[in-house]
């Protein structure tokens, strides 16, 4: 009876033992459950910082990427206006320089090339009429001499407010004579006008040359006449008088206008 009570006390101790074993391997249990809990939390913790981090990062770098296109955008703009900026003041500058180089050449043409003059009066017809424009051509005489029979415009006395239009008929160093007849004589030979010169035109009043007096040239003077010899101040006047090569303007070459008489000139 005493041997299974102890038997029985054994088996307690045992059933205790093994109870409690259980609860310890249940606590290690849970303590490992908890331990493993607070690793994952720690886990989600530590992923849920690398997630923010990441964020803030992406966020970051978007705006740095933002900012970046953003000045891109602003310096391409610039870039896209600079050009235009500099093509107006190219412009500006080549119309300057344009308009310059027309004034230049216009005041070029007009003072070594020609010009444009008009005819007011009557004292070269039936050549010229009152009212004619023509073209004056001052090239031909800063490489020549005036020919006789040349129309030419020239300042009387070197005054360039007044300018004659007129027919050379003496060249330097000639000797001039005019009978009642109007007839032109040059160093005692007459001289035979190739231009039609009719009535009432040719009858002249002689001037300086009446009295069978003769006008001998200086070596830089030419005498003129108008072709309408009756109506006409011309070298048999003393005002204008013989005309002085620097004060010849030009050579009339062309007739502009009335259109309907456009052309050159003999």
């Amino acid at each position: 009876m005493s041997k299974d009570l102890k038997i029985d006390n054994k088996d307690k101790i045992n059933s205790d033992d093994t109870i409690k074993d259980t609860a310890d391997e249940e606590n290690a249990v849970n303590e490992s459950d908890s331990i493993e809990e607070d690793d994952n939390n720690s886990k989600d913790k530590a992923q849920d910082s690398d997630d923010v981090k990441d964020e803030k990062k992406s966020v970051k770098k978007s705006k740095k990427e933002k900012k970046k296109k953003d000045k891109e955008s602003k310096e391409t703009n610039q870039e896209e206006r600079k050009p235009e900026d500099v093509n107006i003041v190219k412009d500006l500058l080549w119309l300057i320089v344009y308009i310059g180089m027309v004034i230049l050449i216009c005041f070029l043409i007009i003072k070594f090339v020609g010009c444009r003059s008009r005819v007011d009066g009557s004292s070269m017809r039936p050549t010229l009429e009152d009212g004619d424009n023509l073209w004056v051509d001052k090239l031909s005489y800063t490489f020549g001499d005036p020919k006789r029979f040349d129309i030419i415009i020239f300042n009387p006395n070197g005054n360039e407010d007044i300018t004659y239009v007129k027919r050379i008929i003496g060249l330097p160093g000639e000797t001039v004579a005019m009978d009642m007849d109007g007839l032109i004589y040059i160093n005692g030979v007459l001289l035979n006008e190739n231009y039609a010169l009719d009535e009432p035109f040719l009858r002249t009043n002689l001037g300086i040359l009446s009295a069978g007096n003769e006008i001998v040239l200086g070596e830089d003077e030419y005498f003129v006449l108008g072709d309408n010899r009756n109506n006409s101040m011309d070298s048999r006047r003393s005002d204008p008088g013989n005309v002085k090569r620097e004060y010849i303007v030009g050579k009339v070459v062309l007739r502009i206008y009335p259109f309907s008489k456009f052309g050159f000139l003999d």
